[in-house]
């Protein structure tokens, strides 16, 4: 059973490729069960998102391929919402959709995964910049808003490390994330960034087992030629920390199934 949860689409302003090519790569890479995931509306850098007026299309295409493609894949149906109180709104955390992604991808109104502000990391503490980011990660389980935390370290995607000792800047976002009943991502889309390692990394996905932390995957795809990259160091890295089931989900209700 291969598992592909998190995709983009040309809504969002920095993919490319139709949606009917992303499945049609799917279906090629084997994957059996396949999720769009786009950038949610919110209004806060609307640039790299889809619009309030987009939904209702996003939302009907992808229905329109998961009937099309039926009988070739299981499609489903979520958004990527990013984790900002105050900004997150309503019609997309009450949408009728499969699962929502909950993802942090700014500190202080810093987008630290963009390479247009990288250069902001050399202006700040890097251990504080971390701390800030898995006590974003903390707070984003504490709320209940999400089924799935995306890409649990993306902090580290340009390579800038913290001097502390991960696990412990990590521990306490990990278990408020195994009270909320979320599952994590392993995402594959570290694998073609600086870092050139999965989202989490093995040490943080074997804290997660110890802690009972559900898995799902994801591609992070922006491209359809991205779609299934890395799966199989992903299946082997789930595996290595003890892994043998992932989740899927449908309505919003999980489903444990084999790996």
């Amino acid at each position: 059973m291969l598992i592909d949860l998190h995709n983009h689409t040309t809504l969002c302003n920095h993919a490319e490729g139709s949606m009917s090519e992303y499945i049609e790569q799917a279906i090629s890479q084997g994957v059996q069960i396949y999720g769009f995931s786009d950038h949610a509306p919110m209004d806060f850098d609307k640039k790299y998102r889809m619009s309030f007026e987009d939904m209702s299309r996003y939302e009907s295409e992808v229905i329109e391929l998961k009937n099309r493609f039926k009988d070739s894949i299981d499609i489903r149906l979520g958004y990527e919402v990013d984790y900002l109180p105050g900004y997150m709104d309503s019609r997309v955390l009450n949408a009728n959709v499969d699962y929502l992604i909950g993802s942090v991808h700014f500190i202080d109104g810093w987008g630290f995964d963009n390479p247009e502000f990288i250069g902001k990391y050399e202006q700040m503490d890097i251990d504080e910049i971390w701390q800030k980011y898995f006590d974003a990660i903390e707070q984003m389980a504490k709320d209940k808003l999400f089924d799935i935390v995306g890409h649990l370290d993306l902090i580290k995607v340009f390579k800038f490390m913290p001097k502390k000792d991960i696990k412990d800047i990590a521990s306490n976002a990990l278990d408020e994330i195994a009270k909320s009943g979320m599952a994590i991502e392993i995402n594959s889309a570290g694998f073609r960034k600086p870092i050139g390692e999965a989202y989490p990394s093995l040490a943080l996905l074997k804290m997660a087992k110890q802690r009972d932390i559900p898995i799902t995957f994801g591609s992070d795809a922006h491209s359809p030629t991205q779609v299934g990259y890395g799966r199989d160091e992903a299946y082997k890295m789930a595996k290595e920390a003890g892994y043998k089931k992932a989740v899927i989900f449908k309505n919003r209700q999980i489903q444990e199934i084999d790996i």
